[in-house]
């Protein structure tokens, strides 16, 4: 079953993934390079070319072929729970993983680069409030929720860890070898 990161941008769910993964024996996707691979553009062009709607429908189908192949882990990006279908498919497919930091620490990680298009406006911090406001009932709906760590990465890994064996014994899940 596949593993997915959900969460603001900011929160560390590409850099976690990528640590999760191999802690996990899966394959590790983020569904921003998978976009940008199949558009040839980054994501910042394709809000600035196509707007964010069309963006969202992109990722959407995007997540969903991701998700119809075999166990990985895969980090999304933070508005992809916006969309209904990306929503469904996780739901239907996945264990979800909230990976939440507060504001501040959000601000300060996704402003580091110029690469967010939605932060691209005269208060960072404000928008970025805004969306978390917007986003977080539907982050919420995911079935495990995680504080991001300070230091090491593995530490939130190792929370994760935790948290999916104890996921998948309540449900009846539980599967040798993976997630």
């Amino acid at each position: 079953m596949p593993v997915v990161l959900v969460g603001m941008m900011g929160t560390g769910k590409t850099t976690v993934g990528r640590r999760l993964a191999p802690a996990l024996n899966l394959p590790f996707f983020d569904s921003d390079a998978e976009i940008e691979a199949a558009a040839g553009m980054s994501v910042a062009e394709l809000f600035e070319a196509h707007g964010e709607e069309s963006f969202r429908d992109g990722e959407a189908r995007v997540i969903k072929r991701l998700l119809e192949g075999p166990p990985h882990v895969l980090a999304t990006g933070g508005g992809a729970v916006i969309h209904p279908d990306t929503r469904a498919e996780i739901k239907a497919k996945a264990v979800s993983i909230w990976l939440r930091a507060d504001i501040e620490t959000l601000v300060q990680r996704a402003t580091r680069r110029d690469t967010r298009p939605l932060l691209r406006t005269s208060d960072p911090a404000a928008t970025m409030a805004r969306l978390v406001a917007e986003r977080e009932p539907f982050y919420a709906t995911a079935d495990i929720h995680i504080d991001s760590q300070p230091g090491p990465h593995e530490q939130t890994v190792a929370i994760i860890i935790e948290k999916i064996a104890e996921f998948l014994r309540a449900s009846g899940n539980e599967q040798s070898g993976d997630a």
